[in-house]
């Protein structure tokens, strides 16, 4: 496969995101790697586009490499992304993925804006790498490095990379909001249960003897059981919570899930802030469409993100055929069989960072939480115990306020932050010559 990777970042070859890309191309021998650095090298790029056009239409999967800045990847990447379209190459039918380093602060607009882009230039895009600046440098990053990498490789057709067996013991639970109307998407679930190679159990909300909406009022706080007598809580943790994974299933309606799914949703707090599903996939069945329902789309990200659930996917009615389904269903199995969990993004970080603030701060009211948060290292970096960094950053501080040593210093620093990287990339050659 001949992959062309996108270097967006103005570092060049000095970028600590393109070093995640150098590990993953020791670690996956056997392919074509090819990188262009467009945010460099953008004024020439203006002038001439000739090359990049030339390396853009030999490509079977652009990977897009950058840092965020402000929301968005760099104005430079940008650009390059506008002299695409100006040139009116043909891009349609090829893959697309991306990677990414920041510290998550609206790392979710930056994915969403090369998603949008690569979708006008026809491109198949498959869902990015979010990764801390630092994650490289310690062996989970590394880990979740190479498990995207894989995943996109498999998700473009590499044929070294098969669909793994799907385990006789898996169980999916389809909850679904059958209301009137949605004769489409009981269709849909029937569907996707002849394709799917799990048993699926339906859960129809509509047949849930709910007693109430939650009322808010802290009861479940204490020993985890609602003040409601309807057996919510029980059927939850049973039913639903024991599956392998999870797929919802409903009828866009307000510009939402619908009432009875938010009804669900709300009964939930009997779990407290414990995101107890975490690390199981979750997929979407949607008998209507999504583009025009940008904030419904966010909702279903943020809500996977916080659960800490990896998205398999959403197959809408208007998406047309059974291709979709059964994507679906193909991308369910490969996150369950391959315990498929991605580092959060925005969503997922900033999530949990709040939630954490008012678990710690309510410890004494709400004391499973306190106790899943402690038990699953929530509180890991909280306060902020780095008091290393904390002085180094003092130290380099000062230094750069020095105007002599500042002077001195100048690309040193860009160059001196790469340095911890060399030993992840001697590491991927090691491994190279492994395989």
């Amino acid at each position: 496969m001949n992959i062309l990777i996108l270097n967006g970042s103005p570092k060049g070859e000095n970028s600590v995101t393109l070093q995640t890309m150098r590990y993953l191309r020791e670690c996956f021998p056997g392919h074509a790697y090819r990188e262009l650095h467009v945010s460099q090298r953008i004024r020439s790029i203006e002038k001439d586009f000739s090359a990049a056009r030339e390396a853009l239409l030999a490509a079977d999967l652009l990977v897009f490499c950058y840092p965020v800045y402000t929301f968005l990847v760099p104005a430079q990447l940008h650009r390059f992304i506008e002299r695409i379209k100006e040139d009116g190459v043909d891009l349609q039918g090829k893959y697309a993925t991306q990677i990414s380093t920041s510290k998550h602060f609206y790392d979710t607009t930056a994915h969403e804006f090369i998603r949008q882009n690569c979708e006008d230039l026809g491109l198949r895009v498959i869902p990015g790498l979010s990764a801390d600046m630092e994650d490289l440098l310690k062996e989970k990053g590394q880990n979740e490095a190479e498990s995207f990498f894989r995943y996109a490789l498999w998700s473009a057709g590499d044929a070294s990379i098969r669909q793994p067996a799907a385990q006789k013991n898996r169980r999916v639970a389809i909850v679904a909001d059958l209301t009137e109307g949605t004769e489409l998407l009981a269709d849909m679930i029937k569907r996707f249960q002849a394709v799917c190679p799990y048993p699926c159990d339906v859960v129809d909300l509509q047949q849930f003897p709910f007693s109430g909406g939650c009322l808010g009022c802290f009861h479940c706080a204490a020993d985890g059981t609602c003040v409601y007598k309807d057996g919510f809580d029980t059927f939850l943790r049973e039913k639903i919570q024991t599956a392998d994974a999870t797929v919802y299933a409903f009828a866009v309606r307000d510009h939402s899930m619908g009432y009875r799914m938010k009804l669900y949703d709300d009964r939930q707090f009997c779990n407290g802030h414990r995101t107890v599903t975490m690390g199981k996939p979750v997929g979407y069945l949607v008998q209507g469409s999504l583009d025009r329902e940008a904030n419904l789309r966010q909702l279903i990200e943020a809500r996977a993100q916080v659960g800490g659930n990896h998205l398999a996917g959403i197959a809408c009615s208007e998406d047309g055929g059974d291709a979709p389904i059964e994507q679906l269903s193909r991308q369910l199995v490969y996150a369950v069989e391959n315990d498929l969990q991605l580092p959060p993004n925005f969503y997922g970080v900033g999530g949990m960072k709040i939630f954490r603030d008012l678990i710690y701060q309510m410890q004494g009211l709400m004391k499973e939480d306190h106790k899943f948060y402690k038990e699953h290292g929530f509180y890991d970096d909280f306060p902020q115990k780095r008091k290393g960094t904390i002085l180094g950053m003092y130290l380099v501080g000062a230094m750069m306020h020095n105007k002599k040593l500042s002077k001195k210093i100048g690309s040193n620093m860009t160059k001196g932050m790469l340095m911890p990287y060399e030993k992840v990339l001697k590491k991927g050659r090691k491994l190279r010559k492994q395989r």
